[in-house]
């Protein structure tokens, strides 16, 4: 017999927003705090690009903030 329910529930897609979102937010933000000490190579750049990452982290709150909402609504 065939399993009818999935995987993690019907909450899959708001916690894959979640968890995507949230790393939007804390991946880049580091970078932005505290960029890496040592460049492997002349082309790395010695900080992240200010507005990309900007975008990113406003990206990741606004799917953060869907994401919790679908969440707690039901």
């Amino acid at each position: 017999m065939i399993a009818q329910t999935l995987f993690l529930g019907d909450n899959l897609l708001p916690l894959l927003a979640l968890a995507f979102g949230g790393a939007l937010v804390v991946g880049p933000g580091l970078a932005l705090i505290r960029p890496p000490e040592n460049r492997k190579d002349g082309n790395d750049l010695e900080r992240p690009p200010l507005i990309r990452t900007l975008a990113f982290i406003g990206l990741g709150m606004v799917m953060t903030a869907w994401a919790l909402a679908s969440l707690l609504s039901g």
